[in-house]
């Protein structure tokens, strides 16, 4: 029998709630559905870090199908103690064409429904974390109306 090595421990570091505006449609281009939207503020709390999320930043998505949707977010959050720190997000989000088609309507849609993990990166001047600046992260996302809500974890 093959042992297969053990996967790396995760630890959690915290919930960004991402308060998103209205989104801007590009249309279908030659590249795919192109949906931008607007990151406007929200809360990080965890035992990791506890701030704010600063209304500057969007989520670029590319809808590969009814399925499927990519995502890019790009945004900055200033942590308790002035920190500014810059995330950048990159997603799958897939799900039932009914359920994802919710989603892009703004409805609440049961989480468990959909497949939405992550893998943010983060990058700061501040001293105090420059830890973040080399660490692998992972994520789970929930898609709420108005805001997405991201669990983050620290793989070991």
């Amino acid at each position: 029998m093959t042992a297969f090595p053990e996967p790396p421990a995760l630890r959690f570091l915290a919930t960004l709630n991402v308060q998103v505006g209205p989104p801007i449609d590009a249309g279908v281009t030659p590249q795919g559905h192109l949906r931008i939207i607007p990151i406007i503020g929200g809360t990080v709390a965890g035992p990791g870090f506890n701030g704010r999320v600063l209304p500057a930043g969007a989520d670029y998505q590319v809808l590969r199908s009814a399925e499927l949707t990519e995502l890019d977010a790009r945004y900055a959050v200033e942590l308790d103690g002035g920190a500014v720190v810059y995330v950048h997000n990159l997603a799958l989000r897939f799900g039932a064409a009914e359920d994802i088609a919710r989603l892009n309507r703004g409805e609440d849609v049961d989480p468990a429904l959909i497949y939405f993990r992550c893998t943010p990166r983060f990058s700061t001047a501040a001293p105090e974390l420059a830890w973040l600046n080399h660490v692998v992260t992972v994520g789970n996302g929930r898609r709420r109306p108005g805001s997405v809500e991201i669990d983050v974890f620290a793989v070991a």
